[in-house]
């Protein structure tokens, strides 16, 4: 889980309840794929309860787990970054109770309320930057002499 605020903190009162009202509860049993790498990137996740294991594919290799987010972690941002297709993949490792949004809506939100856009783009960046650091590391423990395998997050 990461130390920064959840995606509906970064907003004012007004902004969190005009988010959610393109959200919908939404449950995953543990094993569940929710999204696939290259997929269509149609909505994105908060996590209420349980944990996600992010992945790539690299080469002929089963996918490699770079990050395991948890509550009140965004999932999915490539949802906000043309063309909009996912650059990971993400499956429940546990039972999972989450918010789903509605992408298309909220970018529709984002563009017609600038101060929520800047908000939801600010939180997204942040997002992206924590998980390319996290994939960079595990891709580091796997290239190199005694490189172990990635299964959890330090």
């Amino acid at each position: 889980m990461t130390s920064t605020p959840p995606l509906l903190h970064a907003l004012s009162l007004e902004g969190r309840e005009r988010l959610m009202q393109f959200a919908r509860e939404v449950s995953f049993a543990a094993g569940k794929r929710i999204f696939e790498e290259r997929g269509l990137a149609d909505r994105f996740w908060i996590i209420r309860t349980g944990s996600v294991d992010l992945d790539v594919h690299i080469g002929d290799r089963r996918p490699m787990v770079v990050d395991i987010l948890g509550h009140g972690d965004l999932v999915g941002w490539s949802w906000l970054v043309p063309p909009y297709t996912w650059r990971m993949g993400a499956e429940a490792s546990t039972p999972v109770r989450a918010y789903e949004f509605d992408a298309t809506a909220v970018r529709a939100l984002c563009e017609a309320d600038p101060a929520i856009g800047l908000a939801v783009t600010r939180r997204v960046l942040d997002v992206v930057a924590r998980r390319l650091q996290a994939t960079r590391l595990r891709l580091a423990d796997t290239d190199g002499p005694g490189s172990r395998a990635v299964t959890a997050r330090p």
